[in-house]
């Protein structure tokens, strides 16, 4: 009878196929529970589909604002008179059977009724449009001087108005592009504004306690208890016709960043009455450390994923507060460059009905609102990553 010889190595029958099957389920788990907090919130983030876009957004905004100069075809300052309220260019992109990106000239007409301009669109007039053409003169950052713009059309001077014109017969496109240094910026300088105050005099009340938090809570309900809209409407009406443009944004970033510091000094205040009974906390005390060293040090790290949320939901108020406001005329007022600055001229609701073109900002605007809400929303489900 004959016997039947087992191998000497039981890993030459069953070793090798099963090895990356119960090796890589540990090798996850090992991974899981080594990696880092942030590590752990980046995971989970990039499951949000809405909340990636919306981040791609946001870079995307802030990327076009700071090189505005490059992407706008012209200055948002520059005007043809003759094309006021001109309608949009439509861009067409084969000509003669070839890739060959044009947009049509104007024609118009006077009504005989009105004598207003009636605008159409001329077929036989072409004007070639092209990609990083020369135009108006700029510096990047204000450092390298070039003339290059990522579209525009290839003869300069031509009249070229993707979005149409507004009534001084200025490009909406161009000035769109611009508007959002303002409205972009001013969010941010507010919130890096509230988050000082917040963080620090919320970190203080909920560290110290006793008589120190009462005071703080008090002046957080008295500055919660004060309308803002009057305020704002009163100092505009107190701000000389003559202060810069400069100085009106301060005012207006300042007082948006005051309006907005206590709701997040008391998400971090209730934060730090939970930590600073912690063990951790505890011993940072015994080893003599700081106030200052014990916020910023020990007791921050514990709570940056729910600021970075909190913050990334508070930026898209404080664009809509902006814009808000600039519409309003208690703003920014022309000639700046805002949102809220262009969208002025849609305040008749004849102009809207016959130039519908100006109302394009506000789509802007709900753009980056949408965006960093979808953000904000991944973030805050991130920031408990377990």
């Amino acid at each position: 009878m004959e016997t039947v010889s087992q191998p000497k190595d039981m890993k030459e029958v069953v070793g090798a196929p099963l090895r990356p099957a119960v090796e890589a389920p540990v090798k996850d788990e090992i991974a899981l529970e080594v990696a880092s907090q942030w590590k752990l919130m980046w995971w989970k983030f990039r499951k949000h589909r809405l909340a990636v876009i919306g981040g791609i957004v946001v870079i995307i905004y802030y990327f076009v604002a700071i090189f505005a100069d490059f992407f706008a075809p012209v200055g948002p300052g520059t005007y043809i008179a003759e094309y006021a309220f001109a309608p949009p260019q439509s861009i067409n992109f084969v000509r003669d059977g070839r890739f060959d990106p044009y947009v049509n000239g104007y024609t118009f007409e006077r009504d005989p009724v009105s004598f207003k301009k009636v605008w159409t669109l001329d077929e036989t007039k072409v004007i070639p449009v092209g990609l990083f053409v020369h135009g108006e003169p700029y510096s990047v950052l204000g450092i390298i001087p070039t003339d290059i713009h990522l579209i525009g059309p290839r003869d300069v001077g031509e009249a070229f108005y993707p979005m149409g014109a507004d009534k001084s017969g200025r490009d909406v496109f161009s000035r769109m592009i611009f508007s959002s240094r303002i409205s972009l910026s001013i969010s941010i300088v507010s919130v890096v504004l509230s988050l000082t105050l917040g963080i620090t005099l919320g970190g203080v009340s909920g560290l110290a306690g006793g008589v120190v938090d009462n005071l703080i809570q008090r002046l957080i309900e008295f500055t919660r208890s004060v309308p803002l809209l009057p305020i704002i409407i009163a100092i505009a009406a107190l701000v000389p016709i003559d202060w810069s443009i400069t100085l009106v944004y301060f005012i207006i970033t300042l007082l948006l960043a005051l309006a907005g510091w206590t709701d997040l000094a008391r998400v971090v205040r209730g934060r730090f009455l939970s930590l600073r009974e912690e063990d951790f906390v505890l011993a940072a005390r015994l080893d003599g450390a700081k106030p200052r060293r014990l916020i910023f040090r020990h007791m921050m790290p514990s709570i940056y994923s729910h600021i970075i949320a909190s913050l990334t939901l508070t930026i898209p108020g404080l664009i809509i507060a902006e814009t808000a406001l600039s519409y309003l005329g208690v703003g920014l007022r022309a000639p700046a460059v805002s949102w809220g600055v262009q969208l002025q001229e849609a305040q008749k609701i004849n102009v809207i009905a016959t130039y519908p073109w100006v109302m394009y900002p506000a789509l802007a605007v709900i753009v980056i609102v949408l965006a960093f809400n979808f953000l904000g929303d991944g973030l805050r489900d991130a920031a408990d990553p377990y």
